[in-house]
């Protein structure tokens, strides 16, 4: 930062002042002196010149009142923002609020307690409360309105300070003796505060202020210090919080008087006087600190006594009490900002967030993008990059620099270990110095890149694309330096204090005056330099031969690095002298200064509010401004009024951007306008510079003066306006000329009004082509007598198209679309608006192997439209494609189907694959389920099989298992079925009915390996059919039918357990009366292996009761036995009733091929066993 003096008002009758306040909000600053004085004044700007904002503006006192009240000397005057109040108090403990009224301040309240005298007040953050100490230890807090909160009597003790919490929970007490003492904000003492400053100090102290910054517009970092104490001795701490162990400590060297915050809590001024040895006299001193301590600056002000300090509200100057004046200073603040390529960048802090806000504000288009940085600590800028330093969030101290570019998205970053106290950047490198060393880093800009590829970029580490060096070093820049962090901590007796650098060239300012200049891009010590002061800021011209230094004290000289004569500009004697010569020069209080980018001995410079440009170190007359300096080429500054931007910096405004003509480009305009091109081509060849010929071409165009246009181009080296003119020197009417000047010059509207003036609407058209303004080719287009060029139309319709569609607005962009029968954005903008059915009218409308079906086809399938999406990649002849689509989603049926068709062989093992991948998760159904859509029946039965296989041998539901076994012996039929198709389709009817349906068995026969599956396929089915039948007639009470059906059973051992079948037939045969088959089905029982010994026994005991009452006789023949026996063959067994059919009339089911009697069957009208309607 920097600062100077700017403004002293007298107080009459030379009063002298005690204190002063100054209201941040309103800007009302309060005095008070002795004798009764208090006054209130406010300054305020008075200008009707809009550059003219900020400190630049010349300021006026729009409010002098003297306050009539107080008798004794004003010791304490305090603001209240929140309510526009003053409280002020005087030597007799009278206490005075004021209010403002139409624009005057009266009296509100007043209040003496005759008893002692005030010493210190304060208002909390909100304004709600106000806390007064007294001398003799009375404390009262009052409210806003004038009532009293509390009052209290600390016994004993002498009060001199009070200050708030910012939470307003907290009250500390500052006492005579120098100790602070903490209370709640009800009175209740909670402990002493440890003062870590004043180890070893003897001899009575006193407290000089005490301040505890309320976070009112955020805080500089997370857990910044806040909480500042200052002694009269000079000594002082700041604090995080009141108990805080660690506090950062100061010590001034001076006798202070008082001590505040800036509105931001960035810096903490500290006033006093300091001892001049020398002089023997005490000099009235403001020094400026940073919360961490680090001391920012010095300001000597002039008289006898300093009393009281107070800062304005925005943080720009500071108002001084000394003897009977007010000081005005002003600061220019270090802001965080910089400015590459028409973006400025700058952070503020909110009180909302932890983090900084920086915002990259584009002036060109108004457009500002935010990006949220934690522990910011300073923005660097060239070309079109950014590096923003900033600290690691880790416990270890690291840091980050990360490069960015003009909006504000990182390119690359890397973590350094030491402190980029100081940070410059060139076109190819980033160096960043701390106190004892620097680290430079060749940074490598990706053009172009995907973000996966800056990844790798910034992942693979060059070695010798960054390097470490210390201060102390002499490298020759031979050898490669390394990244070697560890011998940048080797402390030194004189640390570096600022850098600059330039593509060839990198300075080194130290501390005593040391400049050191090492060679770019390899680092090797050229040269050092001495200079008899301390350097702030250092800058290089453009070809680097002269370095501008700024020191400590605002002080601006010139230092040339190179001969002039040996620069190789060719410069003789008299040139040399020309270009000024740098050791007479000097100017004070400079705070900023910009070589321009094109001309070595052009620079502008800061100095208080004025910008001096200078040329060959002679100054043109300045400007009033107080900008800070972003860009000087062209012959044109562009300076940007921060200190406005910062008091609303989450809207930028235009007018903060300001563009000065520096006097040759001024003399040159004004010589055009007033004299004529042939004067000023004369100036501008004395004077020459390529914005000054731009210049010239354009006036000679302006007036269509080819001849002198096209020389002036040459000068400028513009070959876009050489080729312009001679374009122009081929027309033959003036008014075509004039037209295409115009419109060079970007005034379109005029420039088509006068082509359609000459009737050539082509033109007009053409000129709005080149302008992307669709909208209005459109119009032109259609108002036009005649056809209209059907071909452009459709491209505007397109155009207009693209613009709605590039906004998302697609409904829009469809009625455009389709006018201009673009059919593949047609197909895009339906897909966006979901519109499926003007999707698949467009995919019928469009032709066969119409490129665009594909991508057609493929939206059909993102959103599950299987059959839509068969017939786009039919039509256009990619089966293939059609295949996957189904496979995809999971159309198998279809899939298999089309590849039959398409005599496509690999659907066969992707099936197959998809198939195990089901079975290896355990999903048999979805498996036997995809074979069946893909017709490959007996695929599917055997799994079907294996299924109720799984299913019987767990004894679950009779009826479901036989469910399972009907389904897969269906799925056997089905085999059957597609086997007899398929022969009679490759027959195509040649050979008769039964050839074919023996060719089928045969192939069939061929192909499936499981015979017993293709042959019994229905066996599973009758076992658990007739099982269930047996136990529904043995319960309806037809014991006969069910002993009968149970007989049955007994082919079918493999199916069902024999324990069972046994259990059963015994069960029904002794309901039955039959005890010879009874008795034959216990020994079969008994006789089974899979029996335990236990179970066998109780079969046994069972048989042996039963047996000893009914002889094991059968008192009928079972028919059974004796028919089967005699006919050769196996007669059909009836599935209704479970008898043996002796018939030669009965009835045969289509679909399982079993049979039933007719009378039987007839009051059915499904199949009892496949379930299937009868015919």
């Amino acid at each position: 930062m920097f600062i100077y003096l700017s403004k002293k008002i007298a107080i009459p009758n030379s009063i002298r002042l005690k204190c002063v306040s100054w209201n941040k909000d309103q800007g009302f600053i309060a005095c008070g002196g002795e004798e009764g004085l208090l006054k209130v004044l406010k300054l305020e700007t008075q200008t009707d010149d809009s550059k003219l904002k900020g400190l630049a503006a010349p300021s006026n006192l729009s409010m002098n009142q003297t306050l009539e009240g107080h008798s004794g000397a004003v010791q304490v005057v305090t603001w209240n923002e929140q309510y526009q109040k003053l409280t002020t108090s005087d030597q007799n403990g009278l206490i005075i609020v004021w209010m403002l009224y139409k624009g005057s301040w009266y009296e509100e309240m007043i209040n003496n307690r005759n008893k002692s005298v005030v010493r210190s007040m304060s208002w909390n953050a909100d304004g709600q409360k106000i806390c007064i100490v007294y001398e003799d230890g009375a404390v009262i807090v009052g409210s806003v309105d004038g009532n009293r909160i509390w009052g209290k009597e600390l016994k004993g003790i002498q009060l001199a300070h009070v200050a708030w919490s910012p939470d307003s929970r907290i009250l500390l007490f500052g006492m005579a003796n120098g100790e602070i003492h903490i209370y709640d904000n009800q009175g209740n003492f909670i402990g002493k505060m440890t003062i870590g400053c004043l180890l070893n100090v003897t001899g009575a102290i006193s407290i000089a202020g005490i301040h505890w910054y309320p976070g009112s517009e955020g805080y500089i970092e997370p857990d910044c210090p806040c909480l500042a104490v200052c002694f009269d001795n000079g000594r002082g701490q700041i604090m995080r919080y009141e108990n805080d162990e660690n506090p950062v400590l100061l010590e001034t060297q001076m006798n202070v008087a008082s001590i505040q915050w800036n509105h931001c809590g960035s810096v903490l001024a500290v006033a006093g006087c300091q001892k001049n040895l020398s002089l023997d006299k005490e000099v009235n001193t403001v020094q400026f600190y940073t919360p961490f301590g680090e001391h920012l600056r010095t300001l000597k002000v002039p008289g006898k006594q300093m009393t009281a300090i107070s800062w304005e509200g925005g943080g720009l100057r500071i108002g001084l009490a000394v003897d009977s004046f007010i000081y005005f200073a002003n600061i220019r603040p270090d802001y965080k900002w910089g400015f590459c390529s028409n973006t400025v960048v700058y952070a503020y802090t909110r009180p909302d967030r932890l983090e900084y806000s920086v915002v990259f504000w584009d002036t060109k288009n108004n457009e500002k993008f935010v990006k949220y940085v934690k522990s910011l600590i300073s923005i660097t800028t060239c070309g079109d990059f950014c590096i923003l330093a900033t600290k690691a969030d880790d416990s270890q101290p690291q840091y980050v620099l990360v490069l960015c570019n003009s909006i504000g998205t990182p390119l690359d970053s890397k973590y350094i270990d030491i402190d980029p106290l100081f940070v410059t950047m060139t076109k190819t490198h980033v160096i960043s110095a701390s106190k004892e060393a620097f680290y430079t880093w060749q940074y490598r800009v990706a053009k172009k890149l995907t973000a996966l590829e800056i990844n790798q970029v910034s992942k693979t580490r060059k070695e010798g694309r960054e390097r470490v060096y210390h201060i102390d070093d002499t490298p020759t820049g031979t050898t490669d330096g390394t990244l070697d962090f560890a011998k940048a901590f080797a402390a030194t007796r004189d640390p570096i204090c600022c850098i600059t650098a330039t593509d060839k060239t990198l300075i080194v300012g130290r501390e005593s005056g040391i400049i050191q200049r090492y060679s770019l891009p390899s680092v090797g010590l050229l040269q050092k330099y001495t200079l008899n002061c301390r350097t702030y800021q250092l800058s290089l011209n453009c070809n680097s031969s002269r370095l501008a230094i700024i020191d400590i004290a605002g002080v601006l000289t010139f230092l040339d690095l190179e001969s002039r004569a040996a620069s190789g500009d060719g410069l003789v004697g008299e040139q040399v002298a020309a270009s000024g010569d740098p050791s007479k020069f000097e100017r004070k209080d400079v705070w900023d200064m910009k070589w321009a980018n094109d001309n070595p001995n052009l620079f502008a410079m800061m100095e208080k509010t004025r910008m001096y440009v200078f040329r060959n170190l002679d100054p043109e007359e300045p400007i009033q401004t107080s900008g800070y300096i972003c860009n000087f080429e062209d012959l044109e500054i562009k300076s940007v009024l921060l200190d406005e931007i910062m008091k609303d910096p989450e809207r930028p405004n235009k007018d903060y951007l300001i563009n000065f003509e520096i006097r040759s480009l001024r003399d040159s305009r004004a010589l055009i306008e007033k004299v004529g091109i042939e004067d000023a081509s004369q100036f501008i060849e004395d004077n020459p510079h390529p914005r000054l010929w731009r210049l010239l071409a354009e006036a000679a165009l302006q007036k269509l003066d080819l001849k002198t246009a096209e020389q002036a181009f040459v000068r400028c080296k513009d070959y876009q306006g050489i080729e312009f003119v001679k374009r122009l020197g081929n027309l033959q009417s003036e008014s075509m000329k004039q037209a295409e000047v115009v419109a060079y010059f970007g005034r379109f509207e005029e420039a088509e009004r006068m082509y359609l003036d000459m009737d050539r609407r082509d033109l007009a058209i053409s000129l709005r082509i080149k302008l992307g303004d669709w909208f209005r080719v459109l119009q032109l287009l259609k108002t036009g007598s005649g056809d209209a060029d059907d071909a452009l139309l459709e491209q505007a319709y397109n155009a207009i198209g693209d613009y709605f569609a590039d906004r998302q607005k697609w409904v829009n962009a469809v009625q455009y679309y389709l006018q201009g029968r673009n059919q593949e954005r047609l197909a895009e903008c339906y897909y966006m608006l979901e519109d499926y059915d003007g999707l698949e009218r467009l995919a019928n409308s469009l032709p066969e192997n119409h490129k665009l079906l594909p991508d057609i086809g493929q939206m059909f399938v993102t959103v599950g439209m299987c059959e839509q999406a068969v017939i786009a990649y039919l039509k256009c002849n990619q089966p293939k494609a059609a295949v996957e689509a189904c496979v995809h989603l999971n159309q198998w049926n279809k899939a298999v189907e089309l590849a039959k068709d398409h005599n496509m062989k690999e659907i066969g093992p992707l099936l197959a694959k998809y198939a195990s991948h089901l079975l290896e998760k355990n999903k048999t159904l979805e498996a036997v389920e995809l074979y069946r859509k893909a017709h490959h029946f007996l695929e599917a039965a055997k799994l079907m099989f294996k299924i109720a296989d799984d299913e019987a041998k767990k004894r679950t539901r009779p009826l479901r298992v036989k469910k399972l076994y009907v389904l897969a012996a269906l799925l056997v039929e089905n085999n059957h079925d597609q086997m007899k198709s398929s022969q009679q389709s490759k027959s195509k009817g040649k050979k008769s009915e039964a050839t074919t349906a023996l060719a089928g068995l045969l192939e069939e026969d061929a192909t499936s390996t499981d015979n017993r599956i293709v042959d019994n396929a229905w066996r599973g089915a009758e076992a658990y059919h007739f099982f269930l039948l047996a136990q529904r007639q043995l319960y309806d009470g037809n014991v006969d039918a069910a002993m009968k059906t149970a007989l049955h059973l007994r082919d079918y051992e493999d199916i069902i357990p024999a324990v069972e079948i046994y259990s059963l037939l015994a069960i029904c045969s002794s309901a039955n009366r039959a005890f010879g088959t009874c008795s034959r089905a216990f020994i079969k029982l008994e006789s089974l292996e899979s029996l335990s010994p236990e179970q066998r026994q109780s079969y046994e005991d069972l048989a042996l009761e039963i047996f000893t009452k009914f002889p094991p006789k059968d008192n009928r023949k079972s028919e059974l036995d004796s028919i089967s026996e005699g006919v050769e063959g196996k007669l059909p067994t009836c599935i209704v009733t479970g008898r043996i059919i002796s018939e030669y009339q009965f009835w045969m089911c289509s679909v399982c091929k079993h049979c039933a009697m007719e009378q039987e069957i007839s009051s059915h009208s499904y199949c009892p066993l496949c379930h299937s309607a009868l015919a």
